[in-house]
């Protein structure tokens, strides 16, 4: 019995992950792609990293939280529309039962007390900063998701960011405006009085709320990695977290009504605790949104064992030679330069190898990047000078720094020889070609 139970357990592992994604079509994607999102979605919780960064940005929240409103404040005060964040900061809280609604009238009190003009030039740098550090510490967390290892360049993220706080506000309370202003229509109105039009226009509206949260989470998850994401993955990334996030809530305030033991425990610190796990339930929420957009995006890397991006010397030998020579490519040709994202979705790879080989390839001196965002590669120097041996010695000695160097392993002369047998191969079998004639054998063979 326990080896025909261990068959069918092999026989089910066999068919969820025996195949190649990029492969499968039909009926059965749809089946085993669900399944296996699951799974490696389980394993990441498991592994804990994104628990970690969501509790991290709770902290972060907490400490921004008044600084952010403040300044949306400050921008929707102008609009005339600022009146709308308490409703709004409510229905947020609202999960947290009584108390959340004394919590929101606490936190707007003390936006309102808040007074811009009077904080001077630093207290004025200071606010902002503690904003900006949330947005900062939200592309770090996104970043990870996406396997990408670096922020964006200074400019561009004090433009970015600066979007999202003075613009972003703007925006979800015009959206909020125009579906109110849409729904109190005459002909709307009138609508509903028909049936079956009114029960089809009391349902759509129960929906609007996820509806409203989706397009935020998918605008989201497209803006704010320092990395290309396609429109589908970030909507199946926001309505995945955009339906966790509604329902969410509907759990949470039913788990607040059956706690009054937790607030004869904790007494006044009950209202501070459920903050903190409401907060970190939404962040948690938030960050698997984008791991199921990556997911979706890399279906590559839903394997069984979790895929660890770390390039072997192999591959980081031909990656390298492959990047050198599209950017060299594009350099003779007078074609637009490479940028990493370019790069990205040509190689179909993620970001973070592709951004190792490139910083490699500009430390060693072989390219620079440009001043622009996002920033692109060009050669630092004549393709002519740079030969295919230098590279592929700068490629082998990656990561050798000088407390591990060869002259600090051990020396064996036999081991030595060999290694100088393989040296010497390289050296013949490379001779003198140099990344120009590599450009131009492409230019002969087609």
């Amino acid at each position: 019995m326990s080896h025909r139970i261990l068959q069918w357990y092999e026989q089910f592992i066999t068919q969820i992950w025996g195949d190649d994604l990029r492969e499968l079509s039909g009926a059965r994607r749809w089946i085993i792609v669900p399944l296996r999102l699951l799974i490696v979605l389980t394993r990441q919780l498991l592994q804990g990293q994104l628990n970690l960064r969501a509790m991290s940005l709770v902290y972060t929240t907490l400490l921004s939280v008044v600084p952010l409103l403040a300044v949306s404040f400050s921008v929707l005060k102008g609009f005339g529309v600022h009146n709308q964040i308490e409703p709004l900061l409510t229905s947020f809280l609202a999960p947290l039962g009584p108390r959340g609604y004394e919590l929101s009238d606490n936190i707007i009190g003390f936006v309102e007390n808040i007074r811009v003009g009077v904080l001077g030039s630093l207290g004025l740098v200071f606010l902002f900063y503690t904003v900006v550090s949330l947005i900062q510490k939200v592309e770090s967390s996104f970043n990870y998701v996406w396997q990408v290892e670096r922020l964006r360049g200074l400019a561009q993220r004090f433009s970015s960011y600066l979007s999202v706080i003075l613009i972003g506000p703007v925006l979800v309370f015009t959206a909020l405006g125009v579906t109110a202003t849409a729904m109190s229509n005459t002909l709307v109105q009138d609508l509903m009085s028909v049936e079956p039009f009114g029960r089809l226009l009391l349902t759509f509206t129960k929906f609007i709320p996820y509806f409203l949260v989706i397009a935020a989470f998918s605008f989201i998850y497209m803006f704010i990695p320092n990395t290309r994401v396609r429109l589908f993955p970030a909507v199946v990334g926001g309505v995945v977290a955009g339906v966790l996030w509604q329902s969410s809530g509907w759990a949470f305030a039913a788990f607040i009504a059956s706690s009054s033991k937790y607030a004869a425990i904790y007494s006044g610190f009950a209202i501070l605790i459920m903050l903190l796990i409401w907060l970190y339930l939404n962040w948690l929420i938030l960050l698997l949104g984008a791991q199921v957009a990556f997911y979706v995006q890399y279906p590559q890397y839903m394997t069984r064992q979790a895929v660890q991006l770390r390039l072997s010397n192999r591959l980081r030998e031909r990656l390298a030679l492959q990047i050198m020579f599209m950017v060299a490519e594009h350099h003779l040709n007078s074609r637009d330069p490479w940028t990493a994202e370019g790069l990205v979705h040509h190689l179909a790879l993620p970001m973070q190898p592709i951004h190792h080989v490139l910083q490699l390839m500009v430390k060693a001196g072989f390219l620079s990047e440009t001043a622009g965002e996002p920033p692109a590669y060009l050669p630092r120097r004549d393709i002519e000078t740079i030969t295919l041996a230098d590279l592929y010695e700068v490629v082998r000695s990656a990561g050798e720094n000088r407390l591990l160097t060869l002259k600090t392993l051990p020396h064996q002369a036999e081991v030595e020889r060999t290694m100088a047998l393989v040296q010497d191969a390289v050296v013949a079998g490379l001779g003198d070609r140099t990344l120009k004639d590599l450009v131009e054998d492409q230019d002969q063979t087609t």
